[in-house]
């Protein structure tokens, strides 16, 4: 028997002054609502109410248990029109890890765009290019990008990645536009320090078992201080055109073998749970869906180029 439905029947019967007024107040029959009394009575081990056949009345401990039970049915019942609330206008603070360069380009407008819409949401955003653990560490959503492995967690995709190698006209110049996987052994690449077995294709695993004539001396973990080196003429990188597109459109950077280029990972919207998902949540993940487009806008004028060069 549930405590709070039992605890609603003697609310009721004491309110309306008999079982069969209480019962049509709950829409339950009257032999249902004395049965709730009646187990509610033993669990407490004690009586509340004196019945006679023309008439009801509280015990001493059933009336301080009514005042109790008043109070406690009030605060679930607003504690259920609050969250219905959230549910319907989603409100409260909503914490997002985020790719530290993708957060960087392609965040800033999509969250001033979302809380215009949804202005009693208040967003934490957190970026980091590690792997969060959105449960024990608290956040609602994390973005990740890759090809994602199975887990307990729920991902949505948002857009597709396209990863590509490119290098700065003036490098290709000096040390020559390579033709062939081979050519680029002659090269440098500069290395991503979280890129791996993720990001699949020819190129990659090429750049991964090959020893280079011209080691590579420069790693990072950020892509964007990769991309500003290969533009300052330091050698090739293998890196995401929501980071590389800008420098693509504008000549800084070319890209080198396309008929090579890497299977498109994804963006990831990734949560803890499908059922009862917080308004907030579901809200932030549909916005963001068709948000970036598709294909994403940062891959548009590149898609234009290509075609015009063809």
């Amino acid at each position: 028997m549930d405590r709070i439905d039992a605890m609603r029947a003697f609310v009721a019967v004491v309110t309306e002054g008999s079982f069969s007024k209480a019962a049509i107040t709950m829409q339950l029959s009257p032999q249902l609502v004395s049965k709730y009394v009646a187990r509610l009575e033993e669990q407490l081990h004690t009586r509340l109410l004196n019945r006679t056949t023309r008439k009801v009345s509280l015990t001493e401990a059933g009336s301080q248990y009514f005042t109790h039970a008043q109070h406690i049915l009030s605060s679930i019942d607003e504690m259920a029109a609050q969250l219905g609330g959230l549910q319907q206008h989603p409100k409260g603070v909503l914490r997002i890890s985020a790719p530290v360069s993708f957060a960087l380009k392609h965040m800033a407008r999509l969250i001033a765009d979302f809380q215009e819409k949804y202005p009693s949401v208040t967003v934490d955003l957190q970026l980091s290019d590690r792997k969060v653990d959105i449960v024990e560490e608290g956040f609602d959503i994390a973005l990740r990008i890759g090809q994602l492995e199975s887990s307990s967690l729920i991902a949505k995709q948002i857009a597709p990645i396209r990863v590509v190698l490119c290098a700065s006209p003036e490098y290709l110049k000096i040390h020559g536009l390579p033709k062939q996987l081979e050519d680029l052994e002659a090269l440098r690449y500069l290395h991503y320090s979280y890129m791996n077995v993720e990001t699949q294709g020819q190129i990659y695993k090429y750049l991964k078992t090959k020893h280079f004539k011209e080691r590579s001396v420069f790693h990072s973990n950020n892509g964007d201080v990769l991309v500003e080196a290969a533009i300052a003429g330091a050698g090739l990188i293998l890196q995401p055109t929501f980071i590389t597109s800008e420098a693509l459109n504008t000549g800084k950077l070319v890209i080198v073998l396309p008929e090579y280029e890497p299977n498109p990972l994804g963006l990831y919207a990734v949560y803890a749970h499908r059922k009862l998902l917080p308004h907030k949540v579901r809200c932030f993940i549909d916005f963001m869906t068709d948000y970036y487009g598709t294909p994403p806008y940062w891959d548009e004028q590149i898609v234009r180029k290509s075609v015009a060069n063809s």
